[in-house]
Parts: structure tokens; sequence; C-alpha cells
């Protein structure tokens, strides 16, 4: 990158925050009109690529798997807090935002994310390489989450319908917890090499600009954090400001509620994906499978216990349970990605194959 392009990037990712954080005040509890609206959307993807230059500045800082975990927390923070926005107040109308949300991440994380970074990695080198015993453990820790929070309510006799009871929250809350910490624990500390991006020799037997370059001072690395906060802080505000408009859209279309859930997940998820993709194009395949999982992880393990916390002041009921439909395409996701990670390499096939099961997953959103 050249210095006159280094600088620009350097600009607005500096600005773009900012300008967003104004917007977001600016916008804050009134009726927007039309243009409004389109002006906020597009400050809301400029917070969304600033925050993830930001997270990338702080990663480099800190290395691998703590930049991944700093970014995958991030957005998981993003869609704590819309979720919570969206439901207070909601009522019965937004029950199953939560669970739309969580399992629309999965699915995106899984199979749209991986997918993607596979094609890219793939497309590259021919085979993508990563650690199958960091990959392969994450991929476990997901899909225990995701069948204890999202599959068990849904057979659960204590309480009528798709919910846990009081008490099969709390645990549910508290076990998404301790396994999440647990995760953490092993990808930073305990077997923090099953996490690191597998070397490969380059042909011209020289590294890539990104693994020589110099890491950014501790002043620029906590200038970062405090701009990804606030980009962060503006994504969340923004989101809400907008939902208003995606909702109605959605009901005037006559689409199902749970589009809704796909369509905040695919903006709260849109820093990762660019991310993880980069990673890729760099030849990290690890740290994108690191983001991807990671995500996964975080998304249930952080937002089902905020969620439990809010139930107590929410109103309306909590749906987690899914339907037979969503069901089948868990199963099949994790079928699938269990045959993709065991190997340790994948090829193209594999990026079309998790392709496949997201845009089935989408279409299937839109007319179930």
């Amino acid at each position: 990158m050249s210095s006159s392009s280094a600088a620009l990037t350097r600009q607005w990712t500096t600005w773009g925050p900012v300008v967003a954080a104004v917007g977001l005040a600016a916008g804050w509890g009134r009726d927007l009109p039309g243009f409004a609206v389109a002006l906020i959307t597009v400050l809301l993807f400029a917070a969304v690529l600033a925050a993830v230059h930001h997270a990338e500045v702080v990663a480099h800082r800190v290395g691998e798997p703590y930049g991944s975990l700093v970014l995958a927390v991030a957005v998981t923070v993003i869609e704590v807090g819309l979720i919570v926005t969206l439901m207070a107040g909601g009522g019965e109308k937004t029950a199953t935002y939560a669970r739309d949300t969580v399992f629309a991440a999965v699915m995106i994380t899984c199979n749209g994310i991986v997918g993607l970074s596979l094609l890219v990695g793939a497309l590259r080198n021919r085979v993508a390489v990563f650690n199958a015993e960091g990959s392969g453990g994450a991929l476990a820790t997901v899909c225990t989450l995701a069948t204890m929070t999202l599959v068990l309510p849904t057979f659960t006799t204590s309480h009528p319908g798709p919910e846990f009871s009081t008490a099969q929250l709390a645990f549910a809350a508290v076990a998404s917890l301790c396994l999440y910490g647990v995760f953490v624990a092993v990808q930073t500390v305990r077997h923090r090499d099953y996490f690191l991006p597998v070397p490969r020799p380059r042909p011209d037997g020289k590294e890539s600009e990104d693994e020589h370059a110099d890491p950014p001072t501790s002043r620029e690395t906590w200038f970062s954090l405090g701009l990804l906060v606030v980009a962060l802080v503006a994504v969340v505000g923004l989101a809400k400001l907008v939902s208003p408009t995606i909702e109605d859209g959605v009901e005037s279309a006559g689409l199902p509620k749970a589009v809704v859930g796909v369509v905040i997940a695919l903006m709260v998820l849109l820093p990762e994906t660019l991310a993880a993709v980069r990673a890729a194009r760099r030849d990290r395949m690890q740290t994108s499978m690191n983001l991807a999982y990671g995500s996964a992880i975080a998304s249930i393990g952080l937002t089902i216990p905020a969620i439990a916390l809010a139930s107590i002041w929410l109103e309306g009921p909590l749906v987690l349970g899914l339907g037979p439909l969503h069901m089948v395409l868990l199963v099949l996701t994790g079928a699938v990605s269990a045959l993709t990670v065991v190997p340790g390499r994948a090829t193209l096939l594999q990026g079309g194959v998790h392709l496949s099961i997201f845009a089935a997953f989408v279409f299937l959103s839109f007319s179930p």
C-alpha cells in the first residue's frame, strides 16, 4: 500500500466513526424520512468498514488468536445490544428475534463466512490449509451450544411451546457462558498453537507484506481501540434507527418475521465477513476459521446469557426453539462442517458446498 493510499485510509477510518456517531445523535428518537434512512444506511456501512480496519490494527498488535477474539467479541456486543433494543417494549411481536438472529448468525458464520473464505483461499492456493485440532474443537463447541440453546427448547415439556422454563433458561445461560469461557481459555492459553495460522512457504521464498510489517505502536493501538468502540456503538444505534424501516418492509412484502433476524445478522456480521475474506486472501486461513467459528460461539455463548438476563424486565415470551426446517439445516451444517474440518485441508468443492447451504438458508428464510 502506497503512502498516499495509507494516509487516505487513516483519514476516512478516523472520521468515519465520528461522523456516524454524529448521525446517530441527530437521528435518535426521530421519525426519519426516506432520504434520512438512506443516509443513515450509508453511515452504517461506513462505520462497519471502519470497525474492520481498527479491529485489524488491534489484532496486528496483539497477534493471533487474540485478534480474531477481539473482533468476535466486538461483533457479539453489537448483536446483543441490537437484539435487546429491538425486543425492549416489543412484546410478543419480538418473541422470536433472539432465536432468529442467533440462528442466522450460526448459518452465516458456519456456511457463509467459512464457504467464502475457503473459496478465496482455494482460488489462491488450490488447497486451503488450516489446523484441524483448533477448528474441530471450535466446531464441536458451536454444535453443542446451538443444540443446547436452539434445539432443546422445542422438545422440553416444562413450558408450553418452544420455550424454556425459567430454571431451564437459567441453566442454558450459565452453561453457555461457562462453555464459552472454557473455549477462550483453550484458544488463548492452553492450546494457543492450535489456533495459529499454518505456515506455508511461498513459491518465491519471500514473506508477504503483512508478515513483516511492523506492528502499530501502543498509542496507535489505543487510538484504534477507542475508534473501534465508537464505530461499534454507531453500528448498534444506526441499525436500531433503520430497523423500523426493515420491519415495515418485511411486513408490507408479506415475508416471514424471521427475515428481520436474517437482515440484522447480515448487517452485524459484515465486519467479520470482510475480515475473514481478507485473511483468506493473505493465506491466513486459520484466522478466517477463527473469525467464523469464534463469532458463532460468541454469538450463542454471550447472546443467550445476555438475553436471559434481559428477559427479567423484557415484556412478552422468549421463543428459542427452532422449527423442523431450521433443525434440518442445522444438522446438515454440522455434518458437512465436520467433513470439511477433519482433514485440515479444503478445496473449491468444500467452499461451494457451504455456500450452497447458506444460499438454501437465505432462500428458505424468504420462502419457507
